[in-house]
C-alpha cells in the first residue's frame, strides 16, 4: 500500500529532543515500512527518518502554529501525496483545508493528537464530514461527544532504544514541558515531601514556560537542587533506565501521555494521577500507581519496591510497541480504501462511461 504520512512543520521527524507528535509520526514510518509498505512522509528537510520525504520547507518554522506557514505546508503535501493510496494528516490545519478542497484527494485519515476542547470540538465536526478521525485513547475518545471516531489506537514506541534499565540510580524523574498542565511544580513538591531528589528534564523556550519555570517552580528549588535539562534522546532514555520512578502529577484528561509508555519501556514504574489516558498506560499496583493526590503519590514512592521492572518492561513490549501500532494502522487503512472509492488524478474511473 501507497501510505502518505504527513507531519507538520514545527519539529523534524524524529524530533532531536522534545516533540511527542513528530515521535509518532517517525515510530509510525518506520513500523509501516516495516510491514513492507510504501512510505512517503511530508515533513522538514532537517528531518532524517528512514522513508522517502519531501518537504517545503528546508527548516522548521520557527513560529509554531503561525497559521500561513502550516496552511502553505500542507497545500504542498497534499499536492506531493496526490497519488497515495491513504493519506495519514498529523497537522492541525490540513485535515480542515482538506474538507474544503474541490479536488479529488486519497482517502484522508487524521489523528487527534490534541484534547477535545470547545475549539477542536468545532474543527473536527467539519473535518469528519470528509476525513476518518483516529483517537489515541479511549478516554480521549469520551470526550469527542458527536464527533463520529473512526478507532482509538494507542501510541507505540521504539522498544529498540527505550530497553530495559536496572533503576537504581537514587533519584526520582519529570519529563515533560515546563508548563502548569504537566504539573511540574507538583513532581517538585512531592520529591520535596519525601525526601527525595528530582531530576528535570524539560522544555524550556517559550516565554509563557520561562514565565511558569520562574514563578512557580525555581522557587520551590534548592540552591543545590539539579536544575531542569533539555536532554537530548540518548540522555533522556539514560536517566528513564535508572530512575527509581517517573513522577506523572497530570490534573487534566490528557489524551495519551507518550512519556509514561516510554518510562515502563525503560522498566521504570510511574506514577500518575488517573486522569485522561493514564488508567490505559499504568496498571495501578503492578506497573506503578494512580494516585489520589500529592500526599497519597508520597506514600506511593515506599510501595515502589513492590513493583517489578521486569513487569513494566513487559506491559511495554505488549501493549506500546511500534508493530502493535503500525499493524493496528495497517488494518484501519485496509478497511478504509475497502470501503472509500476514489480515482487517482489522470485516471479513468471504470464504473464511469467515457467521455
Amino acid at each position: 500500500m501507497r501510505i502518505g504520512l504527513i507531519a507538520p512543520p514545527w519539529i523534524p521527524v524524529p524530533p532531536p529532543a522534545y516533540g511527542g507528535t513528530e515521535a509518532v509520526v517517525d515510530n509510525l514510518a518506520r513500523g509501516l515500512a516495516t510491514l513492507g509498505h510504501d512510505v512517503r512522509l511530508f515533513t522538514v528537510g532537517d528531518s532524517t527518518c528512514p522513508v522517502p520525504r519531501s518537504w517545503l520547507y528546508r527548516h522548521p518554522v520557527a513560529d509554531m502554529g503561525a497559521g500561513e506557514q502550516e496552511a502553505a505546508h500542507v497545500l504542498a503535501a497534499y499536492e506531493e501525496l496526490a497519488d497515495v493510496d491513504v493519506i495519514h494528516d498529523h497537522t492541525a490545519l490540513g485535515p480542515l483545508l482538506a474538507a474544503g478542497s474541490p479536488d479529488p484527494l486519497p482517502p484522508v485519515i487524521t489523528t487527534a493528537h490534541g484534547a477535545f476542547d470547545a475549539m477542536r470540538l468545532r474543527t473536527y465536526t467539519r473535518i469528519a464530514e470528509t476525513a476518518s478521525i483516529v483517537a489515541i485513547s479511549h478516554a480521549q475518545r469520551r470526550y469527542a461527544r458527536h464527533i463520529p471516531i473512526s478507532t482509538v489506537i494507542h501510541h507505540g514506541i521504539d522498544l529498540d532504544t527505550y530497553v530495559e534499565g536496572p533503576g537504581g540510580g537514587g533519584y526520582l524523574l519529570f519529563v515533560g514541558r515546563m508548563c502548569a498542565d504537566k504539573g511540574v511544580h507538583r513532581a517538585v513538591r512531592i520529591a520535596k515531601q519525601a525526601g527525595r531528589m528530582l531530576v528535570i528534564a524539560t522544555k524550556i523556550r517559550e516565554p509563557a514556560e520561562h514565565r511558569y519555570y520562574e514563578e512557580h517552580v525555581l522557587p520551590l528549588l534548592a540552591p543545590d537542587d539539579p536544575r531542569p535539562i533539555e536532554a537530548p534522546l540518548a540522555q533522556r532514555v539514560e536517566l528513564m533506565r535508572h530512575a527509581d520512578a517517573l513522577l506523572n502529577p497530570i490534573t487534566w484528561p490528557e489524551p495519551f501521555g507518550l512519556v509514561m509508555a516510554e518510562s515502563l519501556a525503560c522498566g521504570t514504574p510511574v506514577l500518575a494521577y488517573p486522569y485522561g489516558a493514564a488508567p490505559e498506560i499504568v496498571q495501578h499496583g503492578t506497573t506503578g500507581f494512580l494516585c489520589t493526590d500529592e500526599d497519597d503519590m508520597v506514600g506511593a514512592l515506599d510501595r515502589l519496591p513492590d513493583i517489578s521492572r521486569a513487569a513494566c518492561r513487559d506491559a511495554a513490549v505488549t501493549r506500546f510497541s511500534t508493530e502493535r501500532m503500525a499493524r493496528d494502522h495497517e488494518h484501519l487503512y485496509h478497511r478504509i480504501t475497502a470501503t472509500t472509492a476514489w480515482t487517482m488524478p489522470g485516471e479513468q474511473n471504470a464504473d464511469l462511461p467515457s467521455a
